[in-house]
């Protein structure tokens, strides 16, 4: 199985540098009456690249099955218009929900790039912010940020992480400014450009619920479901294949009943999903380095093996 790992850097202007990882597998034979087939059979070359490395990418189903509905929207709009008949016209501002390391922000990207293949969009490109980077320090400061932000963002995506925030601190507080700024800027530049705002499930709700004219503006929701136990697994073996390591059946075996108690323990908040398996495999060729050394052993064999010692999980 041939698979590869991305890992990009935010670049955005932030207090935080993000590292987004993008897992991708080989594609399965897809059966020619799956939605998957049926869009591809009529995408251009371009975009179904684009597709086949969302299909290509772990779990995401909600996100896939989306993004062809909007494809096939647009095509038959093309279809309705050689007939003189009226076209449906959508507004794509997207909220996406869901737990940390369950694909967002690598999902906001591509469709970026879709959004260019398909005429919704000029460039596709992401510029991703949070809270510090919208509101300002003083009265006015924060709607200035925000139009420079949705200004830079014209032509492709402006994804809003941990968007809840801006609504704390109460009614004084700028974040409601911001809002109350992105509001407007939703209808004003709707015709290239669009807004996707992500975070937890129960915390977006409740911020759709900060502005009346919110709920309106963002139709898509998109639900990013946490991986199960096999999808972590299956994980797990691309970061280490990547990585010119394997995983020993007993490593797998010592993974997989952490992750299943952890995804089965009625108290376990905020799982990192994706990201706890990035950093136990980093762990674990940390491990190994000190484990091969100390046992003075450094064959071909020695150095791609992750054994079950080396996952301190």
């Amino acid at each position: 199985m041939e698979s590869n790992i991305l890992v990009e850097s935010s670049g955005m202007p932030s207090s935080t540098n993000r590292i987004q990882v993008v897992f991708k597998r080989e594609l399965p034979k897809k059966p020619a009456n799956t939605l998957a087939a049926s869009i591809s059979a009529t995408a251009p070359s371009e975009l179904l690249s684009l597709f086949d490395e969302l299909e290509g990418l772990v779990g995401l189903q909600e996100a896939k099955k989306t993004i062809y509905e909007i494809y096939a929207l647009l095509k038959i709009n093309k279809e309705r218009e050689k007939h003189h008949l009226k076209q449906e016209k959508q507004v794509f501002h997207m909220v996406f929900k869901g737990n940390p390391g369950t694909g967002k922000t690598t999902v906001a990207r591509l469709f970026g790039k879709m959004f260019r293949e398909m005429g919704i969009l000029s460039k596709g490109h992401l510029i991703e912010v949070e809270r510090a980077d919208l509101v300002g320090e003083f009265i006015g400061h924060t709607a200035q940020k925000t139009r420079d932000l949705v200004k830079k963002a014209l032509g492709g995506i402006l994804f809003i992480d941990e968007a809840y925030s801006l609504a704390r601190g109460g009614e004084k507080d700028f974040g409601k400014e911001a809002v109350d700024c992105l509001t407007k800027a939703l209808e004003d530049s709707n015709k290239d450009f669009i807004c996707i705002i992500a975070g937890y499930n129960e915390e977006m709700e409740n911020f759709l619920d900060l502005n009346p004219g919110l709920p309106s503006r963002f139709p898509v929701h998109i639900t990013f479901d946490d991986y199960s136990v096999d999808e972590l697994l299956e994980i797990a073996n691309i970061m280490a294949r990547n990585k010119d390591f394997e995983i020993t059946k007993d490593g797998l075996d010592k993974i997989k009943r952490t992750v299943s108690g952890i995804v089965s323990d009625p108290f376990q908040m905020n799982f990192s999903n994706a990201r706890f398996i990035r950093n136990c495999i980093e762990k674990a060729i940390r491990v190994q380095a000190v484990r091969l050394i100390k046992a003075n052993e450094f064959g071909r064999d020695d150095l791609v093996k992750l054994k079950p010692e080396d996952f301190s999980i």
